[in-house]
């Protein structure tokens, strides 16, 4: 049995405090939101999230020195824009024996040197601070209502050292969430990251054609995993992480899922709503947009073409039309 914080109680960590409750863990959440904090504390059901679980098991705090004092094993499940932060606020309460398990994918907000990842520039912030936690990124074709239910799931948990990915691994798995060990945590969040972008894509096509559109995305899947291929392998990535939960899996259902928030607001944009309107219309984050202009930027700075990215970052900024856009990123396809 393992004592779990979950730093931030959006569908996803929640999901995954309720898989964890379930199989027995002890299991504590925190948010920064009185509604969520409220109705765990009364009704012992995240009602704005992940409404139709009751949890009872898990406790909520909205004192970070809660989490810190109470669990051994810390769950970054924030959106990439604040997660940084939040971190800054953990740190002062750190102990040695602190595993952090970072669910935030991609380039941090600003560039701090490194790889740019997130997870790298939480092991920065730790070694200024004279800290040796390690990170584990946990990623993976995981839809966050599925796992609450209980359907069979998989996702990679990724380390510079492999004996700590293999212990969460062990750890966090339960019967019907099988978690795999590898050491590429670099490749890990930049499929996780980039993902999203393909999945806006394949939203588009849902919003364009609603009566279906198969073929089409099928053709943007191929465009845009073949361009994540050469540019995240450029950024870092091992070759072989294409090919697993965190690449091509996590690709997929993101893409395809009807309960995809990135397919979803990339639906919104292709039935002809603005991008402010899109996001304006979804109470959960949906980090393509900003993986899309990281991506683009750092591709700009390592004198990388990809048509692909830039023609979705095209449509964003209202420069190309949905149609122009899905267009460019199906020609992108090189062969």
């Amino acid at each position: 049995m393992a004592r779990i914080g979950v730093v931030g109680l959006g569908n996803w960590g929640t999901a995954l405090g309720y898989a964890w409750c379930e199989d027995g863990h002890n299991v504590l959440g925190w948010t920064v939101e009185q509604e969520v904090y409220e109705t765990m504390m009364t009704n012992g059901e995240n009602s704005k999230y992940l409404p139709g679980y009751p949890i009872p098991k898990m406790q909520a705090t909205m004192e970070l020195s809660d989490i810190t004092s109470g669990c051994e094993i810390i769950v970054l499940a924030l959106p990439s824009g604040v997660i940084l932060s939040v971190v800054d606020d953990l740190i002062p309460h750190l102990r040695p024996s602190h595993v952090l398990v970072d669910l935030a994918k991609g380039l941090a907000p600003s560039e701090e040197g490194g790889s740019g990842m997130i997870s790298d520039a939480i092991e920065r912030r730790l070694q200024d601070a004279g800290k040796s936690n390690p990170v584990v990124v946990m990623t993976g074709p995981t839809i966050a209502p599925e796992v609450a239910r209980g359907v069979m799931t998989t996702a990679l948990v990724a380390c510079h050292d492999r004996s700590v990915a293999d212990r969460i691994a062990e750890r966090l798995s339960t019967g019907n969430l099988i978690l795999k060990a590898a050491d590429d945590p670099i490749g890990a969040e930049l499929w996780g990251a980039f993902k999203n972008t393909v999945a806006l894509a394949c939203g588009l096509v849902d919003g364009l054609h609603p009566e279906g559109g198969d073929n089409l995305k099928a053709a943007l899947v191929l465009s845009g995993f073949s361009e994540g291929i050469m540019l995240l392998e450029a950024m870092g990535a091992e070759s072989g992480t294409a090919f697993g939960p965190a690449g091509i899996g996590d690709l997929y259902v993101t893409s395809t899922s009807p309960r995809s928030r990135n397919r979803t607001l990339g639906e919104k944009l292709g039935s002809g709503l603005s991008l402010e309107q899109s996001q304006g219309e979804m109470h959960m984050v949906a980090e393509g947009v900003r993986a899309c202009r990281m991506f683009n930027n750092r591709a700009r700075r390592m004198g990388l073409q990809v048509p692909f990215i830039s023609a979705l970052e095209g449509l964003l900024d209202g420069e190309l039309a949905v149609e122009e856009a899905v267009r460019a990123m199906v020609d992108s396809y090189q062969g």
